[in-house]
């Protein structure tokens, strides 16, 4: 049988010509045995299968809707709505792998015209790629959706080790983030910011929001390193400082309820920069959320008001993200070697400035470090660290 080579996620792949009885299903040459990529194909074909059966019953449903609500009904709406665009795309495969094969066929009764069989041979050739993208497609509708990668974020951005140097380098990732956000389009609010002595910063917080903010941060949680001469450096070291970066998903109050008598809210007198006014009231809001021992303390806003509903908008995105973190710590066997197992610990990325590069270690991609800095290039690491999660993602999905 004729055997098309690609370039599957980097790797050199082998690819069987598609059948009816065999779809089309990417075989790494190195990681898989002809008998398991063949359980990748029963794999594959069984969810779609799965699909076009309720696609199926949820079609008859609503034909038989007179004794319906309207919430069921849109229910039931929404749900074909979203299976429709997959059943489409593999009816479309479908469509290619049978034009592959009347080619083929083609190639095959053509012996006595040379035209014609080159002719056929060059649209296989130009058919191939197309059905191995057509498939990856396929397989790609079929991996599930964080439903929160539409919501907007919660930025946080701690100092680590390194002092002086650690809380300027922590303004300016901050800065970045509100960089990135101008040119992605996204609104970019301020919630709190603890200035240190030296123009930098020991923590900071924003709100993010716009479209699919999360699915476009989330990869962007835990220790980022810098490595350059700080400013009160003589002797011309380099040292190395840290930033810690939390991206949390914002929960409004059906997803999260916070009921009043599990807070303890306390006001005081704000300290720092602010002039007078902050100084003398107590528009400062300390807001703790007994059951989890979450604490969140906002002070920016000269209305007492609108630091607590900041802070209770911080306190509902902790909680959330909480949740969330023991929800994936569970799965965190399933999860090994992916991007995003949400460990915030973890050294992600290093900034090194006497280099002039930005080394993301999860993918080692190394970036120019001023287009990074500046947020004009952000979106280079962070397309490669999808890229590399869907592929993990469809790997898992292969081996199911």
């Amino acid at each position: 049988m004729p055997r098309i080579s690609g370039i599957y996620d980097r790797r050199s792949e082998l690819w069987h010509a598609p059948t009816s009885d065999r779809p089309l299903i990417p075989r790494s040459c190195s990681a898989f045995s002809t008998d398991q990529a063949l359980s990748l194909t029963d794999a594959i074909t069984w969810r779609l299968r799965g699909l076009q059966a309720r696609h199926a019953q949820l079609c008859s449903e609503l034909s038989e809707s007179a004794g319906m609500s309207p919430g069921q009904m849109n229910s039931l709406n929404r749900e074909l709505s979203e299976l429709e665009p997959k059943l489409h795309a593999w009816q479309q495969l479908e469509e290619q792998r049978q034009e592959y094969e009347g080619l083929l066929e083609m190639t095959r009764d053509a012996k006595e015209d040379p035209e014609l069989r080159q002719m056929a041979e060059q649209d296989l050739k130009d058919l191939g790629p197309a059905i191995l993208e057509q498939e990856r497609e396929v397989a790609k509708m079929l991996l599930p959706r964080d439903p929160a990668d539409t919501k907007p974020v919660i930025l946080e951005v701690r100092a680590g080790a390194g002092g002086d140097e650690a809380s300027l380098f922590a303004k300016e990732i901050f800065d970045m983030y509100q960089k990135y956000a101008a040119e992605s389009g996204w609104r970019f609010e301020l919630i709190a910011i603890s200035e240190s002595e030296k123009k930098g910063c020991k923590e900071a917080s924003a709100s993010v929001m716009g479209e699919n903010v999360y699915n476009w941060l989330k990869y962007e949680s835990g220790v980022h390193r810098v490595q350059r001469v700080p400013v009160t450096e003589t002797q011309g070291r380099v040292h190395t400082s840290t930033v810690s970066v939390v991206v949390m998903p914002q929960a409004d109050e059906v997803e999260v309820e916070v009921r009043d008598e599990d807070l303890r809210i306390e006001t005081f007198r704000a300290s720092g920069a602010g002039g007078q006014h902050v100084n003398t009231t107590c528009s400062a809001v300390r807001v703790t959320h007994i059951p989890s021992g979450t604490v969140v303390a906002i002070q920016d806003e000269r209305s007492q008001h609108k630091n607590k509903a900041k802070a209770l908008g911080v306190l509902r995105a902790r909680i959330f993200d909480k949740i969330r973190l023991e929800q994936e710590s569970e799965l965190s066997a399933e999860r090994k070697g992916q991007i995003g197992t949400m460990d915030r610990s973890e050294r992600i990325r290093t900034y090194n400035f006497p280099q002039g590069r930005v080394t993301d270690h999860r993918v080692g991609l190394s970036v120019g470090i001023e287009n990074i800095m500046n947020g004009s290039r952000l979106d280079d690491i962070i397309d490669e660290l999808h890229e590399h999660s869907q592929s993990e993602a469809l790997r898992k999905l292969c081996e199911m």
